[in-house]
């Protein structure tokens, strides 16, 4: 689990974070932009500009949007619904269980709240086996 860092989280950390599981690969997504999966796969990717995620005001493309899968929808809906929260979804993910999250605001989350988001990805894209085993050597008795 996280290892108890509560400064404000960085765009590095997704990376370190998502890494440091078990069983990651990272596949250069379109534009060199990682993939990182596990089994082949994706619990975390770095997405390039859509015409779905954009500035409201001037209409640009958001080029700094991570997806990160979650475990089902209402996870997601408690992760989105909150007016505070830098997590974000669009309707080209409706019914997609993952959010959206702007590096931009990444640091409105701390490290520890970024780990368990992504170490939530992973344990939501891993078999049963890794899971398991993955849960049992670090979560407390």
């Amino acid at each position: 689990m996280a290892r108890g860092r509560t400064r404000p989280a960085r765009v590095e950390d997704v990376h370190e974070i998502a890494q440091a599981m078990p069983h990651v690969t990272v596949q250069p997504g379109t534009k060199q932009r990682p993939i990182y999966q596990v089994g082949g796969k994706s619990f975390v990717f770095f997405r390039n500009p859509r015409p779905d995620a954009f500035d409201p005001d001037t209409g640009e493309r958001y080029d700094d949007v991570i997806v990160i899968w979650v475990a089902d929808q209402g996870e997601k809906l408690a992760m989105v619904q909150d007016d505070s929260s830098p997590f974000f979804t669009t309707p080209h993910f409706d019914g997609h269980p993952s959010v959206l999250l702007r590096a931009s605001r990444i640091g409105e989350i701390t490290y520890d709240e970024l780990a368990e988001v992504i170490q939530d990805a992973w344990l939501s894209r891993a078999s049963a086996r890794r899971r398991e085993k993955w849960l049992a050597e670090n979560l407390p008795d």
